[in-house]
């Protein structure tokens, strides 16, 4: 079990949208301290946040974070990037920079902190992925996110012999800066950290947090819709 209670956790991405929403609620479970980072990051008001600075995509970077927070027992990968929804003409550069972000970001995070959380008991490490992980059409986002469900997985496989929860998030549109523009029903940013870190300290594998993300998530056995054949009905 993960108690959030004096805690130390790392969230990436932490200083706005979902990520400054799980500093929040991590501190209001009692948290010690949380490492927000951001590429540009300021300072907090709050003495138990340090305000880091993170390029997820700069080995360094991520490397010198891991340096930082030696006594970090929960990582949060919250750092996220967004491109335009078609694979063929979208720009290829802009495909591949959401994929260093959103994947292997993610994954240079897990495999610097995995000797951390190693040498501190265990703790956790929570992949924020998305309902867009299951769906098509959203382009290398979605992609991104499929891939990082899987690599979720395999690093649950893999971490469990050092004692590491590792979590994946599955959410529908948040009201966050990156969806701003899209005019449909979202989550409270509030809500889903909450969720986050309910699921963190019940040892909970996966969190679901809203209806659309559990709808789609139970209908993954179901067929795959073929687009060249249109309904008679």
């Amino acid at each position: 079990m993960v108690d959030v209670q004096n805690a130390v956790a790392v969230v990436t991405g932490g200083q706005r949208g979902l990520g400054k929403a799980i500093v929040d609620e991590l501190l209001r479970r009692g948290a010690a301290k949380v490492y927000a980072t951001a590429r540009a990051p300021k300072p907090s008001e709050d003495p138990r946040v340090v305000s880091v600075s993170l390029d997820v995509t700069d080995p360094d970077s991520v490397a010198a974070v891991a340096a930082a927070a030696p006594d970090a027992r929960i990582v949060v990968n919250n750092a996220g990037a967004l491109a335009g929804p078609s694979l063929l003409h979208e720009d290829f550069e802009q495909i591949r920079s959401v994929f260093e972000t959103n994947y292997f970001g993610a994954l240079r995070v897990a495999r610097a902190f995995a000797p951390v959380l190693a040498a501190n008991g265990g703790g956790a490490l929570v992949d924020i992925a998305s309902v867009l992980s299951w769906l098509s059409g959203s382009g290398a986002y979605g992609d991104s996110k499929a891939a990082l469900w899987s690599a979720t997985n395999s690093l649950r496989q893999e971490l469990a012999p050092q004692n590491t929860l590792v979590v994946g998030v599955h959410l529908g549109y948040t009201d966050t800066d990156m969806v701003a523009d899209v005019d449909a029903p979202k989550n409270d940013p509030r809500d889903v950290a909450a969720a986050i870190v309910d699921g963190v300290e019940r040892d909970e594998i996966e969190v679901l947090a809203d209806d659309l993300t559990r709808t789609v998530r139970a209908g993954l056995a179901n067929p795959i819709p073929n687009p060249l054949r249109t309904s008679t009905v």
